[in-house]
């Protein structure tokens, strides 16, 4: 039997405003932004209500909550399932934050011009969530005979997991994704229609830099802490470039970037122009391809650190000047710099996608169908918990229909198109698992 469905535009542009009306209070970044996921649930349990199984419907929908106000939604359809499951999850109900003065449009509100839907949460990842859901209303509508069980999973707290148990993480934990090994599981949330490959491990990193408070003016009596930082992220990233260098497997996956180890922010402490300042910190990130060991590279990096720690004025190039030094024996007593580096939250795993799984072959195929042209590749972006699932055997596959362009920029928008032909390609996949 071959599964026919319709993409209905008002009735998911309807429910695309109402999830983007509510992306103020979905922003998540703890402690300032902590998202209430809920309020998007009640949306779509509204809209799902009449074709659950309480009233007469095919759809079970557990709504499963470990925080309060923070809920996850899982969806299933079964009209008789021979065997197997087949389930779209990973697309998140939270978002990242918004800065209003920074957008040509509100970005709490849907703006729609011509094929471009603008919105905090278009792309990432609330089109996604009203595409799923948008499907599923078609099947308990046209209820056609499914030879596998159809299961969706939104969830909650994907963009920060600084909060653990409440999201992805703990419905792992409870068991409650393990049936979903007897089938692929199509993760919702990457962009540009292709098929992604591959994803990176990420973790956080933050290097504390001790040095010695003192008159610029008499800078061979301080420590400058600001220099410090500089000089030890230069070493630390020296090194990492050589213990993680370009993986060969990394051109078999059509990986765009190799790993990196980089900072994105620095602060110091407080005061004047005229202090050399007694502590500097630096936060960044490492993106390592799916082929190293995060956690051992987390050792390697720490590694580094003791090094430095040890022989600290390895860092005096004398670049920096005469007095620039990070190791002082004066009359005041001897001072030395130090490091310390701290890791920010659990890491995420990377994942490279079974090549040869026939849920991989399948969204080839339904890709190349539908667009014309399949051209798959992968990213040094990362996703929650999708390398332990695959590692607890779950055929993981990272699909996504927004705009790579716009990811957590501003002016973030997803294309109606593409979310139609989202509707086309999960339509072929499962006539393709109905033969």
């Amino acid at each position: 039997m071959s599964v026919e469905l319709d993409f209905n535009e008002e009735r998911y542009l309807k429910l695309l405003t109402k999830l983007i009306g509510e992306t103020k209070y979905l922003q998540d970044n703890p402690p300032k932004f902590v998202p209430e996921e809920d309020r998007a649930i009640k949306h779509l349990l509204d809209l799902l209500r009449p074709y659950t199984k309480e009233n007469g419907g095919l759809l079970k929908v557990d709504h499963v909550t470990y925080v309060e106000g923070r809920g996850n939604l899982m969806i299933e359809y079964d009209n008789g399932h021979e065997k197997g499951t087949m389930a779209f999850i990973g697309s998140h109900l939270d978002v990242v934050p918004a800065n209003p003065e920074t957008w040509k449009r509100d970005p709490f509100k849907l703006t729609i011009e011509g094929d471009k839907l603008y919105g905090r949460g278009t792309t990432d990842c609330l089109g996604h969530v009203a595409i799923v859901t948008e499907l599923f209303i078609q099947l308990a509508e046209k209820k056609p005979k499914l030879k596998r069980k159809i299961v969706a999973v939104f969830i909650a707290a994907e963009e920060s997991m600084i909060i653990p148990d409440v999201g992805i993480d703990k419905l792992m934990k409870d068991g409650k994704l393990d049936h979903l090994k007897d089938g692929p599981v199509y993760w919702v949330d990457s962009a540009d229609v292709q098929p992604c490959l591959a994803t990176a491990s990420a973790t956080m990193w933050k290097l504390k830099c001790h040095g010695r408070l003192f008159h610029s003016g008499l800078p061979h009596k301080g420590v400058n802490s600001v220099e410090l930082a500089m000089d030890a992220v230069t070493y630390i990233q020296k090194r990492f470039y050589q213990d993680y260098p370009p993986h060969p497997s990394e051109k078999d996956y059509l990986f765009a970037t190799p790993s990196t180890m980089k900072p994105t922010q620095i602060k110091t402490a407080e005061g004047s122009v005229n202090q050399i300042p007694p502590w500097a910190e630096v936060q960044g990130d490492i993106r390592l391809t799916p082929f190293y060991n995060i956690i051992e590279c987390r050792k390697k990096v720490e590694g580094y650190v003791a090094d430095l720690n040890k022989d600290i004025n390895v860092l005096v190039s004398g670049d920096r000047g005469p007095c620039s030094k990070y190791d002082i024996s004066i009359p005041e007593g001897d001072f030395k710099g130090k490091l310390e580096v701290v890791w920010e939250a659990e890491p995420f795993k990377g994942i490279a996608c079974q090549l040869d799984s026939i849920g991989h072959l399948a969204l080839r195929e339904a890709t190349q169908s539908v667009i014309g042209e399949c051209k798959p590749y992968s990213i040094t972006g990362s996703l929650p918990l999708v390398g332990e699932m695959q590692e607890a055997g779950f055929d993981i596959q990272v699909c996504g229909y927004g705009e790579s362009s716009v990811y957590h920029g501003d002016n973030e928008y997803c294309s109606l198109s593409n979310m139609k032909n989202a509707l086309k390609i999960f339509t072929h996949i499962l006539n393709k698992f109905n033969q």
